[in-house]
């Protein structure tokens, strides 16, 4: 029996989707869990896998088109009508066009002992070999230049997962061990890769970019915003992941970035000072009964803010462990729905760039946001409890709370603030 495949529901809240990419094509062999195409709501990019074993027989909805949750987009068929493939394959392209089954598709990507090559460019004459993979593990090969025909997959029919390529690398494979990216304090000299883009040509946002647009304007023309910065001695907390973060990595398998202590003091925070979490909703205020902190993440296509649920019940390492975590599944669209959404407090990293401060837009309906300015050392002047003065260097960064003004008042953001600065300032929490 055919299989419907349809936009999925990804929320209460979300009603339709984009279809951005196909990854099969009509004639194409699927297996469940492989992945069939990407779409992206108003809340997340994922990438849709099949659900069942079988043949694509037709393909309904096109790239770049937006339909409503559960509209049929594509047909699997078993893997017995692979025979009748021909024929479906002309009435179910999205343009109505005939392909023959036999040729790689435009959208599809073969790998080629280890190079990624866009299938419109492989020879005719001496088709490369293609091994079962997924876009993550395609960028990791690029990335540290690896032969994929040299690692053996251990999924699905010999699919090659992420594990696979660590294990590779991690008992002498070619290039280093891979290690996942600071996501506090990277080097500003490598920011992403900019984006591909025609001078003098009108080129239409994306789907996600035009979602933030409007969530943009969205938040400006709802909350009235206001800004606290405050400057962070970071010192003791510097000196403190220095001292950690080699022991941090090997019991927990993630690097020990500045973000677990900004979030942690946050929380804390947040905690004391309850107005900073909480949202407006009509004339009354709601008052979260937990902190679903988010974490925005720069992606090369746009921006998104995975959650970590009840932030208050978290310890420091869970808090380290879940910030790497999210992040990569952003990256690499491998989030859950409800892990982005349903914030209620959110940390953006503005600094990350090497800038000073930002201002930031509040994430609605939130009532406030905290931006991270760059860390740099600078000459301070220390006063101690004689009243004597000493200039000294120290490791100083700057924090600028944009928060609804209609819910909270420069004295509220004031104290969270100074509770804020006081957390990280006197660190005296053991890093486990």
């Amino acid at each position: 029996m055919p299989t419907d495949v349809v936009m999925p529901q990804m929320g209460e809240s979300i009603f339709e989707g984009t279809i951005t990419k196909w990854l099969k094509k009509v004639g194409d062999a699927v297996q469940k869990d492989d992945l069939l195409f990407e779409i992206s709501t108003d809340k997340v990019d994922a990438e849709i896998p099949s659900t069942v074993d079988g043949v694509i027989t037709e393909i309904r909805v096109g790239e770049g088109e937006t339909v409503e949750i559960n509209t049929v987009v594509a047909v699997i068929g078993t893997s017995g009508e692979a025979g009748g493939v021909t024929g479906a394959t002309e009435v179910g392209q999205p343009d109505g066009s005939t392909t023959d089954s036999t040729a790689p598709s435009p959208a599809e990507t073969l790998v080629t002992r280890g190079v990624v090559t866009p299938a419109t460019q492989a020879s005719p004459a001496s088709p490369p070999t293609e091994f079962r993979s997924s876009p993550l593990v395609r960028r990791m090969a690029r990335e540290h230049k690896l032969d994929l025909s040299r690692i053996t997959g251990t999924g699905s029919n010999g699919r090659i997962n992420k594990d696979d390529v660590l294990a590779y690398m991690k008992n002498g494979g070619a290039g280093a061990m891979a290690q996942p990216q600071d996501l506090a304090i990277p080097a500003p000299q490598a920011p992403l890769a900019p984006p591909q883009v025609v001078v003098g040509k009108l080129e239409p946002m994306s789907r996600m970019r035009s979602i933030i647009a409007q969530r943009m304007v969205e938040s400006r023309h709802t909350s009235p915003h206001a800004y606290s910065i405050y400057k962070v001695d970071m010192t003791r907390v510097v000196r403190m992941r220095e001292k950690s973060r080699a022991g941090f990595e090997q019991r927990y398998g993630v690097k020990l970035t500045y973000m677990p202590f900004i979030a942690a003091a946050a929380v804390d925070a947040l905690r004391r000072f309850p107005i900073v979490n909480a949202a407006l909703e009509g004339n009354a205020v709601r008052y979260h009964e937990n902190i679903h902190l988010g974490i925005a993440v720069a992606l090369e296509w746009g921006l998104i803010v995975p959650v970590i649920r009840e932030a208050e019940r978290r310890s420091f390492r869970d808090l380290a462990v879940a910030i790497v975590d999210l992040a990569e599944r952003a990256r690499t669209k491998k989030l859950k729905l409800e892990e982005a959404s349903g914030s209620t407090f959110t940390l953006t990293n503005s600094g990350v760039f090497g800038g000073e401060y930002g201002t930031p837009i509040i994430n609605q309906p939130e009532s406030a946001i905290l931006a991270i300015g760059g860390l740099r050392k600078e000459p301070v002047v220390l006063t101690d409890a004689e009243g004597n003065d000493t200039i000294a260097i120290r490791s100083m960064q700057q924090y600028c709370l944009g928060f609804d003004h209609r819910t909270i008042d420069g004295a509220d953001a004031g104290k969270f603030m100074t509770a804020f600065k006081d957390a990280l300032e006197k660190w005296n929490t053991p890093v486990e």
